[in-house]
């Protein structure tokens, strides 16, 4: 049993996509088909840059979707690997979009426009130098939940990513983050400052859900044709009406990420198969449970290479 996994933000690289994009009609046509779509040229910030522009989160956001949705069509017409076949799809953060659309749940157009919303919408709604996010390194998620409701006279500071073992992402205002910091410092937890503009995936973000509630109410969900399974919950999704509601929640909801992994794993799944640019969900992964197959796929290479466990 195998199942599909997408990255979300923090991905993203200038040139990643170009070599099969420079080969392959079918990718050109796609790129073309996003510019018109977006109505700017997103091919040649993925493709030539400039690097601060794609990494502005409501392009950053469409821009990796692209490459996953891009790569999971060209395995399938021009390599005849039909990932349709896996027993579920997961995306990380805005790549579960890509899983939703590359199961035929949600049309491509829709997908990017709905993404360079919700780009410019977590962007938005907290003022630039308000927010931030820490990465905590080598910890359990019990003593840092531990910490935060111990604390929360002194600070408000949320868990944004439970990603693996040993491996928490926490949101909130800069201020607050700092105060956390040195209690976790104080105790010996690992923690690292993370490059990023605003606080994802917490209440900070509630603006960002009222506009996301309002734009996904407009879009037309088909059921997918995979088992998808959902951020917020950790769980399977079972309708496409759950689906939209669960969406508008994981914008200030924790991305379970580790309880998702661990769930297709007492399914059965032996092999993950990462779409899209570089292979963090792969390293989580493989933290998470190092018996289970692995495999990213970025290039033509990787493609070839490719031996699922059906």
């Amino acid at each position: 049993m195998f199942s599909v996994i997408f990255p979300g933000q923090g991905s993203q690289l200038v040139g990643m996509g170009k070599d099969l994009h420079d080969k392959y009609s079918l990718i050109q046509d796609l790129f073309k088909e996003a510019d018109e779509t977006l109505g700017f040229s997103l091919s040649t910030l993925i493709l030539s840059g400039p690097k601060e522009d794609l990494d502005l989160t409501e392009n950053t956001q469409p821009a990796i979707f692209l490459i996953s949705y891009s790569i999971f069509k060209l395995i399938k017409h021009e390599f005849q690997i039909d990932l349709n076949k896996a027993n579920f799809f997961a995306g990380h953060s805005l790549g579960e979009y890509s899983a939703l659309s590359s199961a035929g749940s949600l049309s491509f157009s829709d997908t990017l426009k709905i993404l360079k919303i919700r780009g410019k919408a977590m962007q938005n709604s907290v003022p630039k130098g308000i927010g931030g996010m820490v990465a905590v390194l080598g910890s359990e998620i019990e003593i840092v939940e531990n910490i935060i409701n111990e604390n929360k006279d002194k600070y408000d500071c949320y868990v944004a990513n439970d990603n693996s073992f040993g491996q928490i992402v926490l949101s909130g205002k800069i201020e607050d983050l700092e105060k956390m910091m040195i209690d976790l410092k104080a105790v010996n937890i690992k923690n690292i400052k993370l490059p990023v503009s605003a606080p994802f995936h917490c209440k900070l973000m509630n603006k960002a859900k009222l506009i996301m509630s309002e734009e996904l109410a407009k879009l037309n969900f088909k059921e997918p044709s995979n088992i998808l399974i959902s951020n917020v919950t950790g769980k399977e999704i079972s309708n496409s009406n759950e689906l939209r509601e669960l969406l508008v929640k994981q914008i200030e909801s924790r991305v379970r990420w580790r309880e998702s992994v661990i769930l297709m794993i007492k399914k059965g799944v032996t092999q993950f198969i990462e779409i899209g640019p570089g292979k963090v969900l792969s390293g989580l992964v493989k933290r998470i449970d190092k018996n289970v197959k692995v495999s990213a796929i970025n290039n033509e290479e990787d493609i070839k290479l490719l031996n699922i466990n059906e």
